[in-house]
């Protein structure tokens, strides 16, 4: 007799569809067979039941200049719950002079308390000096086992010297490097020429943050990894040229695993001309690209050569931050939201359309994310010992998006107006509901802070 039985649904993993029943007993699954019997029944006939899907990338009330991102630690995690997503993973970034174990602890402090579903943190690397490094070990026992690199933006990039000796540290250790590669220089040449030019609206945020930049970035950060011998996860690939990059250093035998985001499957660098200043609302690094590169992200998503789809989510508002840049586009906020519409978007315009098979939409969205980045086997899949974190997906909701109709904190939907079909309607954390009918109702600060695993040294 389980705590709870999951009945007639069809089970989604990234391995198979199958239809069985769920046994969860202590917050863990316990059992997949069929006519189980439980203490409290779900009947989830014709509906897809998956694995709670993984976050590997968000920005929740992350400080940005004089502002902070709109979803704090509660509203940004409650609108991942009712997208379906019972994990997230954001980052510690030390202040200077801290050190990375109090950056984490700080950080945890604030989530603590807040988060509705479980979470983990990446560290971000901003210094790479005898001293920090040095860090490495003692942030990866201390849980996080991941570490963000910018190759761009003053105050947090790595140079190329500095880049080598972060991931020569990483490899020694076994720690995960996640890296935004993007090149420093060629966007600070350009927003300058802009500006002086008088060209001051958002339609140039994607001129001044080429493709051929981030493949040039891509390029170089391929090739320092391979000095170091350092595998790596390459976030938020935009574009084919950078997709070329990684084909190449596979080729020679380096281990590199690729993020993507809605966004870049999506949206291209037409959202930029639309009037006035609602172009604004797409300001985000990098920017998305053309159909072109569309399609290469959908033909490297479905034939694995893209691992992952994250949503970089990092929302502000349009009416009262956005307009920070009203008169200098290199002014306006980046980023955008997207923590709640992952696992929909996916859905209706990957395996409703043919793009992705469901078991390669779920192995994107939860599994591999899961062991991406040290989670699995707990997380990520429907396996006898994993968390019972289950989304019960209905294959034939229709939702018309807007940022009325969503949880996130925000004034805005990148999306809007967008309908998908296909959407969670109840979701599971650790066996316990959290949504229901589609809106949360489970409680403030129930997340727990998971420990992350390392690579082999």
């Amino acid at each position: 007799m389980f705590d709870l039985v999951i009945a007639n649904g069809t089970l989604v993993t990234a391995e198979a569809m199958v239809r069985a029943d769920l046994g969860i007993t202590g917050g863990q699954i316990a059992a997949v067979d069929k006519r189980l019997v439980g203490l409290d029944t779900i009947d989830a006939r014709g509906m897809l039941v998956l694995p709670g899907a993984v976050d590997e990338h968000v920005h929740l009330q992350m400080p940005v200049g004089e502002f902070t991102s709109s979803d704090d630690f509660y509203t940004g995690t409650v609108a991942a719950a009712c997208g379906g997503t019972t994990t997230v993973v954001d980052f510690a970034e030390p202040r200077p002079g801290q050190s990375l174990v109090e950056s984490l602890a700080e950080r945890q402090a604030e989530a603590d308390g807040q988060v509705a579903v479980d979470y983990g943190l990446h560290m971000t690397l901003s210094r790479a000096d005898d001293k920090t490094l040095a860090q490495v070990p003692d942030a990866i026992k201390a849980g996080a086992a991941s570490f963000k690199i910018y190759m761009a933006y003053e105050g947090l990039r790595l140079d190329d010297g500095q880049l080598l000796r972060a991931l020569a540290a990483l490899r020694m250790h076994g720690g995960r490097a996640l890296v935004h590669a993007e090149n420093h220089y060629a966007i600070a040449y350009l927003t300058d020429q802009a500006l002086a030019e008088g060209r001051t609206g958002p339609e140039n945020h994607p001129l001044t943050r080429p493709a051929v930049m981030e493949a040039e970035a891509i390029h170089r950060l391929l090739a320092l990894a391979c000095v170091t011998g350092t595998p790596l996860v390459l976030a938020h690939l935009s574009c084919a040229l950078g997709l070329e990059e990684v084909r190449a250093a596979r080729a020679r035998g380096q281990t590199v695993w690729v993020e993507t985001c809605p966004q870049y499957l999506l949206l291209d660098q037409a959202e930029y001309l639309r009037p006035g200043f609602e172009g604004a609302k797409f300001v985000m690094a990098p920017p998305p690209r053309t159909e072109t590169d569309r399609h290469a992200l959908w033909d490297g998503l479905a034939a694995g050569e893209i691992d992952t789809v994250a949503t970089d989510h990092c929302p502000f508002f349009y009416e009262t931050q956005k307009t920070r840049g009203k008169d200098d586009f290199s002014r306006i906020p980046g980023g955008a939201p997207g923590i709640e519409t992952r696992l929909t978007l996916l859905y209706t315009h990957g395996v409703r359309t043919g793009r992705l098979s469901a078991e390669r939409w779920v192995e994107v969205c939860c599994t591999e994310p899961a062991r991406r980045f040290g989670l699995a086997p707990r997380k990520g899949t429907l396996a006898v010992g994993a968390d019972a974190d289950v989304a019960i997906f209905d294959p034939e909701r229709r939702i018309t998006l807007s940022h009325e109709a969503l949880h996130q904190n925000v004034d805005y939907c990148p999306y809007d107006g967008w309908q998908v079909q296909g959407y969670p309607v109840t979701v599971l954390s650790r066996g316990e509901a959290i949504v229901s009918g589609g809106e949360f109702v489970g409680t403030k600060g129930r997340g727990w802070f998971l420990t992350t695993t390392p690579l082999k040294p």
